[in-house]
């Protein structure tokens, strides 16, 4: 390990700041035929802390886990194609003789199996396109992991795109297959707070009272703050406590940007020598200078009035009253039906989130990129 701060992969446990409450609550619920409904904003640390708990003792060689990622899907072919996907890839690390019966329990595609030469293991090539009934093809994959030899536990990160889908039964299906299941449990992690909610709080909806909810919130400084000094001590480094907080407020408490920023800051700190606001100030300007390529493309396919419209929120960065005079007005919009038609674009782009009638910008960075193209001279640490 030469950098405590672990952006990517496994997180060794020494490095993994705080969470024990959260931990604790993950373990207890699905270790007791429990499913879980997680919610919290984007890069707070789902995957993170679902991984955590993966590998702890009550699971880590006791349980088959996986992790399936749905932000992408775009309709129930590619959800069962990416579900049936990830399980093969994580059995065929971890278990042969499950790796088998998954395979052959799969009878309703048309993907190649086979027999690697060499090491004698299972062989799949599976295309989006070798999925032609995928209802029957997830009844499947469900009857394999509820026969399994070991307890399942599987977390569909970003749940709520399954309300997007042009299908219009996807959660009664899911429902009518999960309740039904005895060997099999859920994490449901989603970071559309009010699409969540409505689907797990709302009578009306398949989901309603099926799982425990829990939102996983910041952690609190007084946890991440000494954590971090502590990190850059133990490579001989150090680094100010009001440093630390100057970020942490800078970012929300946002898990991921903050640990980045001291990944990079800790790169950019010689050993013996003291983590200044000129090394922090010179991070985020590299990170906000690493992630322009991929701002500058996606500005570049959005039209000019919604462009306008998120400008306009980065700058007040909590907004409010957007189809108000006063507000379009202030930024020079077009007017009142033009911004309720870019609103609506950009929340289906997932650019722009509203709750409790607040509207803002989800990612942090995004946001800092368009107050610094709005006005060059923004300092965000002083």
């Amino acid at each position: 390990m030469n950098n405590p701060f672990v952006i990517t992969g496994h997180i060794p446990d020494k490095y993994f700041c705080d969470r024990r409450e959260e931990t604790a609550r993950v373990v207890r619920e699905l270790s007791n035929n429990g499913n879980l409904c997680l919610i919290s904003p984007r890069r707070m640390g789902k995957s993170k802390l679902v991984h955590h708990c993966y590998n702890h003792p009550e699971f880590a060689g006791r349980y088959y886990t996986f992790y399936v990622d749905i932000l992408h899907t775009s309709g129930l072919r590619e959800f069962t194609y990416i579900f049936g996907q990830q399980i093969f890839e994580t059995l065929h690390t971890t278990n042969r003789k499950m790796l088998v019966a998954f395979v052959q329990g799969l009878k309703s595609i048309n993907a190649k199996f086979g027999f690697d030469a060499l090491t004698n293991m299972p062989t799949f090539s599976l295309e989006l396109g070798d999925i032609s009934r995928p209802e029957f093809t997830l009844t499947e994959i469900f009857r394999c992991l509820e026969q399994a030899d070991k307890p399942c536990i599987v977390t569909f990160d970003e749940f709520q795109q399954i309300t997007k889908y042009p299908e219009k039964n996807i959660e009664a299906l899911l429902r009518a297959h999960i309740q039904n299941l005895s060997n099999v449990h859920f994490v449901f992690a989603g970071s559309e707070r009010h699409l969540v909610t409505e689907m797990f709080l709302s009578s009306a909806r398949p989901f309603y009272n099926s799982t425990s909810i829990m939102e996983l919130h910041p952690i609190a400084p007084a946890e991440y703050i000494p954590f971090v000094c502590h990190c850059f001590k133990e490579y001989e480094r150090s680094i100010h406590e009001v440093e630390v907080q100057k970020i942490y407020t800078l970012f929300e408490g946002n898990t991921y940007y903050m640990q980045k920023t001291f990944h990079e800051a800790f790169i950019n700190t010689p050993i013996g020598e003291v983590c200044t606001s000129d090394i922090v100030r010179q991070t985020i300007d590299e990170i906000l200078e690493e992630a322009g390529d991929g701002y500058r493309q996606l500005l570049s396919r959005i039209p000019e009035r919604q462009k306008e419209l998120l400008y306009a929120i980065a700058i007040e960065e909590k907004a409010q009253k957007l189809m108000s005079a006063g507000f379009i007005r202030q930024h020079s919009l077009a007017s009142s039906s033009a911004v309720q038609a870019a609103v609506r674009k950009l929340m289906e782009l997932d650019l722009l989130i509203v709750e409790d009638s607040v509207y803002y910008i989800p990612d942090i960075l995004f946001r800092m990129y368009l107050q610094r193209l709005r006005n060059k001279d923004v300092t965000f640490v002083r």
